[in-house]
């Protein structure tokens, strides 16, 4: 008898209980959209991205730490 890997088991265990489920189904795809929503529609409007307009890694470096320290300083 040949035994099976644990993550086999565990994959199976999911996929059951998944294929089972009546309400479970809507709440997961509720929160999928809320997801999409968030991520995909919501990012860009409130988070910009400052770092895209330097080009080199030692420029973005030195305007996040310059940021920090200005945060720092200003109560």
């Amino acid at each position: 008898m040949k035994k099976e890997s644990v993550l086999l088991q565990v994959f199976r265990f999911y996929r059951e209980g998944f294929r089972e489920m009546t309400v479970g189904k809507t709440l997961w795809c509720i929160i999928l959209i809320k997801l999409f929503i968030m991520f995909c529609l919501l990012k860009p409007f409130f988070f910009p991205r400052y770092l895209g307009q330097f080009d080199t890694t030692s420029e973005k470096q030195e305007y996040v730490s310059n940021e920090l320290v200005k945060r720092a300083i200003t109560p």
